[in-house]
């Protein structure tokens, strides 16, 4: 399939940075932007576009809420990455200066990616559901005094002049988004860049997690990403997201995912695919 024949969903309105990773990953791809990150999913399950691009999370906020919940019930398969470097743009009126400026609407996780200079500035937080939906209504609302933290692109499409560039308050900010599909991906990965995330439960034995993490241990394989959260809102049942190096047939990884079984349940692979240049 080429680029040029694939549609891509994403939550947003155009001019997002699930949009922006859109365009990155794939720049020849159409583009269907969601109102929800169950839409996106719900989007590629019943045909309607063939790819979904959803962050799961930033190295200055973290993890963005509601995916990994998503994830393990959405019947779709991981089968890339794609790290997007976010720089965070003061987008104000035509004419507008930044003097002018006494509000800022974003979405929640943007604005947590650049307080200082919101604070350093005196400007006021308000959240929006999006960032370039935020972008949108700055264009719609005509206030001078208002503007919108978004990306560059978002800026373009909705006719707003950016007033400060790349105010994020780290200068790594970075945003991990996950290529979901019904089917695997059936191209040959590169050796040394196999990936794989699963989630898992485990069973309610002393040192269960310590046991269960030791397989990976023994048997030399990296893991570089666990994650705990809460499911079926109990405080006592909770639900692991981890990512290691390697793919489940290789030997080492077979070894440490029978280990693995003995102390946990409802092991589920997510995507076997290749990492992303981060």
């Amino acid at each position: 399939m080429s680029d040029t024949t694939i549609k891509i969903a994403f939550q947003g309105v155009l001019g997002a940075y699930s949009h922006q990773a859109c365009f990155e990953a794939y720049p020849e791809a159409n583009v269907l932007p969601c109102n929800s990150f169950q839409a996106a999913i719900d989007a590629v399950s019943v045909g309607n576009a063939d790819l979904a691009m959803l962050p799961v999370e930033n190295s200055t906020y973290g993890r963005v809420a509601d995916i990994h919940q998503l994830l393990p019930n959405s019947g779709l398969h991981i089968i890339g990455e794609h790290y997007v470097r976010v720089h965070i743009n003061l987008l104000g009126l035509q004419g507008s200066k930044l003097s002018d400026i006494k509000s800022a609407m974003s979405h929640t996780v943007l604005l947590g990616q650049c307080r200082n200079y919101l604070k350093e500035h005196n400007i006021e937080s308000i959240t929006g559901v999006d960032t370039a939906g935020s972008a949108e209504i700055v264009s719609k609302n005509q206030n001078l005094n208002q503007a919108a933290l978004a990306s560059e692109l978002a800026g373009k499409i909705y006719g707003l002049d950016v007033l400060a560039r790349h105010i994020e308050d780290e200068s790594n900010n970075t945003t991990r988004f996950l290529v979901m599909s019904t089917n695997t991906k059936s191209v040959k990965i590169k050796e040394n860049r196999i990936k794989t995330s699963l989630v898992f439960r485990v069973r309610n034995i002393p040192a269960a997690l310590y046991k269960a993490m030791g397989g990976f241990a023994t048997n030399g394989v990296n893991m570089v990403k666990l994650e705990s959260y809460m499911v079926d809102g109990s405080f006592t049942a909770t639900q692991f997201y981890l990512d290691i190096i390697g793919h489940p047939d290789e030997t080492a990884v077979k070894r440490a995912m029978e280990e693995l079984s003995y102390f946990t349940t409802d092991v589920k692979i997510l995507g076997v695919y290749e990492s992303g240049e981060y």
